[in-house]
Protein backbone atom coordinates (compact mmCIF):
# COMPACT_ATOMS: atom_id res chain seq x y z
CA UNK A 1 0.00 0.00 0.00
CA UNK A 2 1.22 3.64 -1.44
CA UNK A 3 1.82 6.29 1.47
CA UNK A 4 -0.28 8.79 -0.40
CA UNK A 5 -3.08 6.80 -0.28
CA UNK A 6 -3.18 5.96 3.62
CA UNK A 7 -4.70 8.40 5.75
CA UNK A 8 -3.07 10.15 9.19
CA UNK A 9 -4.88 7.08 11.40
CA UNK A 10 -4.37 3.79 9.55
CA UNK A 11 -7.17 3.94 7.34
CA UNK A 12 -6.95 3.70 3.71
CA UNK A 13 -10.94 3.67 2.97
CA UNK A 14 -12.24 6.21 4.65
CA UNK A 15 -15.61 4.48 4.65
CA UNK A 16 -14.35 1.68 6.54
CA UNK A 17 -15.41 0.69 9.92
CA UNK A 18 -14.15 2.16 12.66
CA UNK A 19 -15.61 0.22 15.07
CA UNK A 20 -13.54 -1.34 17.94
CA UNK A 21 -14.05 -4.44 20.25
CA UNK A 22 -12.68 -2.44 22.94
CA UNK A 23 -14.21 0.83 22.80
CA UNK A 24 -17.98 0.46 23.95
CA UNK A 25 -20.78 2.25 21.68
CA UNK A 26 -21.72 4.63 24.21
CA UNK A 27 -18.72 5.66 25.49
CA UNK A 28 -18.78 9.60 25.23
CA UNK A 29 -15.26 9.56 23.68
CA UNK A 30 -16.28 7.79 20.96
CA UNK A 31 -19.92 9.53 20.25
CA UNK A 32 -17.74 12.62 20.18
CA UNK A 33 -15.59 11.54 17.74
CA UNK A 34 -18.44 10.34 15.48
CA UNK A 35 -20.33 13.42 15.79
CA UNK A 36 -16.66 15.90 14.73
CA UNK A 37 -16.63 12.74 11.85
CA UNK A 38 -19.81 13.52 10.68
CA UNK A 39 -19.41 16.99 10.78
CA UNK A 40 -16.24 17.31 8.87
CA UNK A 41 -17.85 14.87 6.22
CA UNK A 42 -20.86 17.53 5.86
CA UNK A 43 -17.98 20.53 5.03
CA UNK A 44 -16.79 18.19 2.54
CA UNK A 45 -20.15 18.45 0.83
CA UNK A 46 -19.37 18.54 -3.40
CA UNK A 47 -22.57 20.57 -3.91
CA UNK A 48 -21.01 23.19 -1.25
CA UNK A 49 -17.22 22.62 -3.01
CA UNK A 50 -18.78 24.20 -6.06
CA UNK A 51 -20.23 27.36 -4.58
CA UNK A 52 -17.17 28.25 -2.67
CA UNK A 53 -15.23 31.50 -3.70
CA UNK A 54 -11.60 31.68 -4.20
CA UNK A 55 -10.06 34.65 -4.29
CA UNK A 56 -7.50 35.94 -7.57
CA UNK A 57 -3.61 36.49 -6.33
CA UNK A 58 -4.28 39.68 -7.17
CA UNK A 59 -7.41 39.70 -4.59
CA UNK A 60 -5.39 37.82 -2.30
CA UNK A 61 -2.73 40.60 -2.31
CA UNK A 62 -5.16 43.27 -2.16
CA UNK A 63 -7.26 42.04 1.13
CA UNK A 64 -3.74 41.85 2.42
CA UNK A 65 -2.71 45.05 1.92
CA UNK A 66 -5.85 46.53 3.55
CA UNK A 67 -5.24 44.05 6.28
CA UNK A 68 -2.61 44.99 7.34
CA UNK A 69 -3.70 48.98 7.02
CA UNK A 70 -6.27 48.10 9.07
CA UNK A 71 -3.85 46.79 11.84
CA UNK A 72 -1.82 49.65 11.73
CA UNK A 73 -4.28 51.93 11.87
CA UNK A 74 -5.23 50.15 15.16
CA UNK A 75 -2.17 49.92 16.53
CA UNK A 76 -1.46 53.67 16.05
CA UNK A 77 -4.81 54.54 17.55
CA UNK A 78 -3.68 52.47 20.73
CA UNK A 79 -0.06 54.40 20.80
CA UNK A 80 0.35 56.32 23.97
CA UNK A 81 1.19 59.50 22.16
CA UNK A 82 1.98 61.50 25.37
CA UNK A 83 4.40 58.35 26.47
CA UNK A 84 6.97 59.85 24.07
CA UNK A 85 10.57 59.82 25.11
CA UNK A 86 12.14 63.35 25.21
CA UNK A 87 15.78 62.98 24.66
CA UNK A 88 17.46 65.94 26.31
CA UNK A 89 21.02 66.50 27.20
CA UNK A 90 21.43 66.12 31.15
CA UNK A 91 23.26 68.87 33.18
CA UNK A 92 26.12 67.32 33.49
CA UNK A 93 26.73 66.81 29.45
CA UNK A 94 26.13 70.50 29.09
CA UNK A 95 28.38 71.53 31.94
CA UNK A 96 31.55 69.66 30.37
CA UNK A 97 30.58 71.24 26.48
CA UNK A 98 31.15 74.59 27.80
CA UNK A 99 34.38 73.29 29.97
CA UNK A 100 35.61 71.82 26.78
CA UNK A 101 34.73 75.29 24.89
CA UNK A 102 36.46 77.59 27.48
CA UNK A 103 39.37 75.97 27.26
CA UNK A 104 39.40 75.80 23.39
CA UNK A 105 38.72 79.77 23.65
CA UNK A 106 41.60 80.14 25.59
Amino acid sequence: MSEKSRLPYGNSDPRASTSSSTLSSTDPKTQDLKTWSGALDRMQDARLEKQRYIMTEVKTAEVSKLALGAKVERALSRRMTSQDAVFTKSKKTLDAEKRSLEVEAN
